[in-house]
């Protein structure tokens, strides 16, 4: 139920045959997912989102790469994208993300939702305590 037609051989664009040979040696895996196929139609926006995604997701940065992959899957599921939420779990337990992680997670993005739903409808005002340019 794609919105465009996944190209057959998307590899004869040189363009896309680089991108999709970082993607293998950055992922350590021969495995191209969707996400980079059905980009591949168009190898601009194939090249800057790969260049993201490796300089967030893939580059060693103050967060570790488990927590980047939970936090991923938080605004998947906040964003309702059913296949960055597969995606990005698989990736998660591939990093280590065990069951009782997993669960606790969950917890949170569900109670997260409720206590967001409740200050919006409330429209609570900002603590001057939270707000950086609060001057005492």
């Amino acid at each position: 139920m794609s919105t465009i037609a996944r190209h057959q051989h998307p590899e004869t664009d040189p363009r896309v045959k680089i991108v999709f040979d970082d993607i293998r040696a950055t992922r350590k895996s021969d495995f191209i997912n969707n996400m980079w196929h059905y980009l591949a139609f168009d190898a601009d926006l194939l090249e800057n989102t790969w260049a993201e995604v490796k300089a967030v997701m893939a580059t060693p940065s103050a967060l570790d790469p488990l927590v980047k992959e939970l936090l991923y899957i938080a605004v998947s599921v906040t964003n309702s994208c059913g296949y960055c939420a597969h995606s990005h779990t698989a990736a998660a337990k591939a990093k280590g993300m065990t069951a009782e992680q997993h669960a606790d997670l969950l917890r949170v993005i569900s109670l997260a939702a409720k206590t967001n739903q409740l200050a919006t409808a409330l429209q609570l005002p900002v603590d001057p305590v939270f707000d950086a340019d609060h001057q005492p």
